[in-house]
């Protein structure tokens, strides 16, 4: 995938398996409850999440440093939903098909099945090759990856 920069995007920032069906995987990327017990990486929390699992419905978590008080807040829409196959969601939309002010990432999470699980993917798309490294340098890859841990670890509690 090429960016509107015409920097080639990264390959998926999280890929591995997981020894559960993708349903509970999905449930824990759609359900609120859910997704804040487990999408944000120490030491931040969430606060709230409002989710909107559709083409043009809400993507929003709020987010805190529990050390500093900092918060961060992801405001986007869904693009496609493929239900228990995949979710594209972007903040280059604020809500419904508002424009947001600075659009900074569009993310594609995939959950394939396999023989014993789910093949999971999570891709991350940039405007810029400069948002994509000012991204990495906030922590991408180890975050996101502490995130799936956390994702695996409350899908398993559900199984």
């Amino acid at each position: 995938m090429t960016s509107r920069d015409g920097s080639l995007s990264h390959p998926p920032v999280v890929a591995r398996h997981v020894a559960l069906p993708p349903a509970l995987l999905w449930r824990c990327w759609t359900e609120e409850a859910l997704i804040s017990r487990w999408f944000a990486p120490p030491p931040w929390r969430v606060e709230r999440a409002a989710l909107d699992v559709r083409p043009g419905g809400r993507f929003a978590v709020d987010m805190r440093n529990a050390g500093t008080g900092e918060p961060m807040l992801f405001r986007g829409v869904c693009l496609a939903v493929d239900p228990g196959r995949r979710i594209v969601w972007t903040d280059a939309f604020s809500e419904a098909w508002v424009p947001a002010t600075k659009p900074f990432v569009t993310v594609t999470v995939a959950f394939e099945p396999d023989a014993d699980g789910t093949h999971y993917t999570e891709h991350a798309a940039h405007w810029t090759a400069a948002d994509r490294a000012a991204h990495e340098a906030m922590g991408l890859i180890a975050g996101w990856n502490t995130a799936a841990d956390q994702l695996e670890a409350v899908a398993r509690s559900l199984h």
